[in-house]
C-alpha cells in the first residue's frame, strides 16, 4: 500500500510540474540563470519525435470526435473523448515546456542536473574530478538507468536514449531523485545538445577540472 502511495504522489507531482511549465512557457517565462551561469539544453534529440506525436495527436482530434459521432449512440461518450484528446494534447505541450524550461545549468556552484520534470541535482566542483565528451546509446530510453563501468557504479540521466557529458566524482556520492535517494555512485552521464560547449564551460570555471580524454 506504502509502495502504491509514493508511485501516485510522484505521479501527482510530475503532472503538476508539467502542467507549470505549459503556464510558464505560455507565458514565455525565461530560464532564470545568474550571471556566472549558463543553461545547456537537451531537447534536439527529442524534438523531431514529440513533434510527430503532437502534429498526431492535433489530427486525431477532430478525427476520433467525427467517428464517434457516427459511431457510438450516446452524447456524452463524444465529450468524454473530446475532453481526454485535449487533455493528452496539452500533456505532450506540457513536457515540451518541461524540457525546455528545465536545463542543465553550469555556473560557480557545480552543474546542475536536470531532465524535464524529473531529476534534479547539484554536483558541487569540489566532488568533480573530470568532464568529458562522451556519446553514447543506452540500451533503453529511460530517464533514470544505473550501470557498473569497469569497476565503477554510473548513473546515466538519459534523454532519447542517449548520453553526451561523462562527469567523473572524487568519491561515490548519493543523489535525490524523484523515486529517493540513489546508491552511492562515482559517474554521472547526461546528455547535453552541445556537450563541447558544456565541457569548456566547466572547465573555464574551474581549471581543476580536467577532460578525462586528456588522460
Amino acid at each position: 500500500m506504502a509502495g502504491k502511495s509514493s508511485l501516485l504522489k510522484r505521479a501527482a507531482s510530475m503532472e503538476a510540474a508539467m502542467w507549470r511549465s505549459l503556464f510558464h512557457w505560455a507565458r514565455r517565462k525565461p530560464v532564470t540563470l545568474a550571471p556566472d551561469e549558463e543553461a545547456f539544453g537537451y531537447l534536439g534529440v527529442v524534438k523531431p519525435i514529440l513533434g510527430v506525436f503532437l502534429v498526431l495527436s492535433v489530427v486525431e482530434i477532430p478525427v476520433l470526435d467525427l467517428i464517434i459521432k457516427h459511431v457510438v449512440p450516446w452524447t456524452p461518450a463524444r465529450w468524454i473523448m473530446l475532453a481526454i484528446s485535449i487533455w493528452g494534447l496539452l500533456w505532450m505541450l506540457g513536457l515540451l515546456a518541461s524540457l525546455k524550461l528545465n536545463p542543465h545549468v553550469v555556473g560557480n556552484a557545480g552543474i546542475r542536473v536536470r531532465n524535464g520534470a524529473g531529476p534534479d541535482f547539484v554536483l558541487p566542483w569540489h566532488d568533480v574530478a573530470s568532464v568529458s565528451k562522451g556519446y553514447r546509446t543506452m540500451p533503453s530510453s529511460k530517464g533514470v538507468q544505473f550501470e557498473d563501468d569497469q569497476g565503477r557504479r554510473v548513473l546515466h540521466i538519459v534523454v532519447g536514449a542517449q548520453t553526451s557529458v561523462d562527469v567523473r566524482l572524487r568519491q561515490p556520492l548519493t543523489l535525490t531523485l524523484p523515486t529517493g535517494e540513489s546508491e552511492p555512485v562515482e559517474e554521472v552521464r547526461l546528455y547535453a545538445d552541445d556537450p563541447d560547449a558544456f565541457v569548456r564551460k566547466a572547465r573555464g570555471l574551474v581549471p581543476a577540472v580536467t577532460d578525462a580524454s586528456e588522460g
